[in-house]
């Protein structure tokens, strides 16, 4: 199972995840350019939606593997849903949380094509210290489980600011999926944070446009896999569980008892 996490997270997001979900899936765990132990990207297409899909593609090849599943957070979720639109036919199930970007509007993409103009100068000028200040910067979460904030944060430490740059210039305003929703085909899981209020019209949309999509709301905010990470991890190896049975190919399920799978990240590839 391929997890992606969002903007500014790193490979620590899913820390109460992998752990618990080895019992059905293999997790494969990625950072994106610039994030975490990533390095920056080397062009801009490596930050467009595209060369992650990409990178996406050449992880499946080297691990050898027809079909996988999905798991995607917040600017993660874009990515994956995009790729599940793209590739089909690799994909046996997908799960997605919150993602304001994966359905934003076309308004709402002027308004952050404008913002992100204005973070770019910033990020310039001041590096790291204009990447703290961010509204989205982990140093302002709440309501995680003990030591996860300060991982989330010091892991942020450690991002390339040139990669945040490239990321607003290259992905960030251009990756919704809203108009292509009603096309995808696979399996689908939303888990839901109901306490992020700016969320809850892309939630309602995506329920009705997703074409049999399941929706588990659990009482959270953005990051609802770590806050309710043991409802969100029930939630999910009952989703993968049921999706494999459906597709009659469990090939690329791990079977309870094989004992814990390697995590990978970027940095390892």
């Amino acid at each position: 199972m391929l997890f992606v996490h969002g903007f500014l997270s790193s490979r620590a997001q899913w820390r109460e995840n992998v752990g618990p979900l080895a019992a059905v899936c293999r997790p494969v765990v990625v950072e994106l350019w610039g994030h975490g132990r990533s390095p920056a990207g080397r062009t801009p297409r490596d930050y467009s939606a595209a060369g992650y899909l990409e990178q996406f593609e050449a992880i499946r090849e080297r691990l050898g593997t027809e079909r996988w599943y999905l798991c995607g957070q917040s600017l993660g979720a874009s990515l994956t849903l995009r790729y599940s639109l793209a590739f089909p036919e690799r994909v046996i199930a997908q799960v997605f949380t919150n993602s304001n970007s994966a359905f934003a509007t076309a308004e709402i993409i002027l308004e952050r094509r404008r913002l992100a103009a204005a973070a770019i100068e910033d990020i310039e000028a001041r590096g790291l210290a204009a990447v703290e200040d961010l509204p989205v910067h982990p140093r302002g979460a709440r309501r995680l489980p003990p030591g996860l904030h300060e991982e989330l944060v010091t892991d942020a430490g450690r991002i390339d600011p040139r990669a945040v740059a490239d990321s607003y210039r290259h992905l960030n305003v251009d990756v919704s999926v809203r108009e292509a929703a009603r096309n995808i085909s696979v399996p689908t899981m939303m888990v839901c944070g109901s306490y992020e209020k700016r969320f809850a019209p892309h939630r309602d949309y995506a329920q009705s446009n997703v074409p049999g999509l399941r929706v588990v709301d659990l009482p959270a905010g953005h990051a609802v896999n770590a806050q309710r990470h043991e409802e969100f991890n029930t939630a999910v190896a009952a989703f993968l569980h049921a999706a494999t049975v459906e597709s009659h190919d469990v090939g690329d399920a791990r079977e309870p008892g094989q004992g814990p799978p390697p995590v990978r990240s970027a940095a390892d590839d």
